[in-house]
């Protein structure tokens, strides 16, 4: 096993899993290419699109919204989400996500254990992150330094 991976956003693999999916993963780490036992990606969500209503059977899958608003129907609840909000399906319980902002939503998303879906992600088509991705994946947020009052 390799001592660390490290990648910048142009290294992800970017798929769609149907041609009418409104919503891409773009893969940071999976259990393909890497031999981890989880897969990890940012999922690109266009205006107005969402997930198929999927239910995991025994993985946990956790949400952060990098950028964008929209709604997450977890098991009959609806959660408003915007950036910096975060949520986990958890196992056995339907879910949706649906962009419900202005542009694209933006989610990273972790799932453990993969339970296939790193191969269902890829088995569809490729696709390539556009300039607006990269900039919003590749984004650098300012932070103020805290300073200990003298």
């Amino acid at each position: 096993m390799k001592e660390a991976i490290a990648r910048t956003p142009a290294d992800y693999e970017t798929f769609r899993i149907k041609p009418s999916d409104t919503n891409v993963m773009s893969l940071i780490l999976d259990p393909i290419r890497d031999k981890m036992p989880f897969i990890a990606f940012v999922e690109i969500f266009d205006k107005n699109g969402a997930t198929p209503p999927n239910t995991h059977e025994a993985a946990y899958e956790f949400f952060y919204v990098i950028e964008g608003e929209g709604v997450a129907r977890i098991g009959g609840k609806e959660i408003p989400i915007r950036s910096g909000d975060s949520f986990v399906a958890n196992p056995g319980h339907e879910h949706i996500v649906e962009n419900t902002g202005e542009g694209k939503l933006y989610c990273l998303t972790l799932m453990i254990p993969n339970e296939g879906f790193a191969e269902l992600v890829r088995s569809g088509e490729r696709e390539t992150l556009s300039p607006e991705d990269l900039a919003v994946l590749q984004r650098v947020v300012p932070t103020k330094r805290l300073v200990a009052a003298e």
